[in-house]
């Protein structure tokens, strides 16, 4: 099929996750090669933001662009098309005619209200419903992160920087979407969408002038929770705000200052509270594995996640395992410190963000934490009459920290069933 759509292509370009994405990237890229040896390819995404030299290593791919791509794409399918050469098209690297890598400058953030808004119409849109199990349109109203984490590639990426669309364009695309697909709920995939407070309240207003009949969910740092004023959250609320993620990373104060969260303890606790009594529900991330971290910090994650939980059954605290990314701080520390990162396309297609536990965890801390995961789920979630005699059982063992001889856990798997995407 797609051998059929190279008739009168100018390139191909290809977007590139890193993790398993990056075979189907290579696969596609070396069919077309195969089919066009003539036609330049081109990969974008994060994956090439990070090795914009290293994935040109793949004799299929000519061209990378790093961070916001949609300037730069565009320059340089205008070069190709006249075949000029790409020299000073800021944001790529690509192989010249001597087969030399050229890697040229940075691309400065640009303002995204500046760009065309994306086509919906070209993605099978009702298909995700059934995956979703729900009619949810994912929509990205902003590029960028402007804080420091120091587990996040994003600072490596966007340098800080931060553009957001204009209130009144969310408004109107929203409403034009929903009108041709009929969704019930919209998923903002910003990193940082509660970045600009008035921002956020303006969006929420234009829900509400719209008469848009949705609700939507969207990322929120607890400090930026804690600056809200009531009145902006009961906005958000009105408009339909059902669920916000906060990350938390870890229940250590130590830990937070490490990572370079720039957010407390106590601020997690104020936007559970406020949360709680608005009605909004909250995912609460944390990570542990981190180099070096020591059993008294995954005891203090584990200690505020339970909190949380005991604070709303309408809160779900979720465990991920530090895995090194480059980009980012603590990565680069572990270079330094001997880490060896993987080194071809090959191996960072095995490299694994969700399935498996990260380096720095020892067999029995991971059994310690998958264990808390089940069984915090079993202790707070709601669940039918006949499982309460189950549930008492779940939260006494996150009391006492006992998850020893774990046969709730062993049966619960041989009966899972997938769950429900946010």
């Amino acid at each position: 099929m797609l051998r059929a759509q190279l008739d009168g292509a100018i390139c191909v370009g290809v977007t590139v996750l890193t993790g398993a994405p990056i075979r189907d990237a290579v696969r596609v890229s070396r069919a077309v090669k195969a089919a066009r040896p003539d036609l330049p390819i081109v990969w974008g995404g994060w994956h090439p933001s990070m090795f914009g030299t290293e994935c040109l290593a793949e004799p299929s791919v000519d061209i990378t662009v790093q961070a916001q791509g949609e300037a730069t794409f565009l320059e340089l399918v205008e070069r190709l098309e006249r075949g000029d050469s790409l020299a000073g098209c800021l944001g790529c690297t690509y192989r010249d005619a001597g087969g030399t890598i050229q890697v040229n400058e940075a691309r400065p953030l640009a303002d995204i209200n500046t760009f065309r808004a994306h086509d919906y119409t070209l993605i099978p849109v009702e298909r995700f419903y059934a995956l979703k199990r729900k009619p949810q349109l994912d929509y990205i109203g902003s590029q960028g992160c402007r804080f420091r984490c120091a587990f996040c590639a994003d600072p490596f990426v966007y340098k800080r920087g931060w553009v957001g669309l204009a209130p009144e364009r969310v408004g109107q695309e929203i409403e034009t979407w929903w009108r041709r697909y009929h969704f019930t709920d919209v998923n903002f995939q910003d990193e940082t969408f509660f970045t600009h407070a008035p921002r956020v309240v303006a969006i929420a207003e234009e829900f509400i002038r719209r008469r848009l009949p949705i609700t939507w969910a969207a990322t929120m740092r607890a400090d930026q929770c804690v600056r809200l004023t009531d009145d902006a959250l009961r906005a958000c609320k009105q408009s339909g705000l059902r669920r916000v993620l906060v990350g938390v990373e870890s229940g250590a104060p130590e830990m937070l200052k490490r990572i370079a969260k720039d957010i407390t303890v106590e601020q997690v606790l104020v936007t559970a509270e406020r949360c709680r009594d608005l009605g909004i529900r909250v995912q609460f991330p944390f990570i542990v594995g981190f180099p070096g971290e020591d059993e008294e910090s995954v005891a203090a994650s584990l200690g505020l996640a339970k909190r949380l939980r005991a604070m709303s059954p309408e809160f779900e605290t979720h465990f991920f395992y530090f895995k090194p990314y480059p980009g980012s701080a603590i990565t680069q520390d572990a270079v330094d410190s001997g880490y060896a990162l993987p080194r071809s396309l090959e191996e960072w297609a095995d490299f694994d963000f969700i399935g498996s536990a990260g380096p720095w965890v020892t067999v029995e801390k991971f059994r310690r934490v998958e264990r808390f995961k089940f069984y915090q789920r079993l202790a707070w979630d709601r669940v039918p009459m006949w499982k309460r005699p189950v549930q008492a059982l779940a939260r006494w063992r996150c009391r006492n920290d006992a998850y020893g001889f774990a046969v709730e856990k062993f049966v619960a798997e041989r009966l899972r069933t997938v769950p429900a995407m946010s």
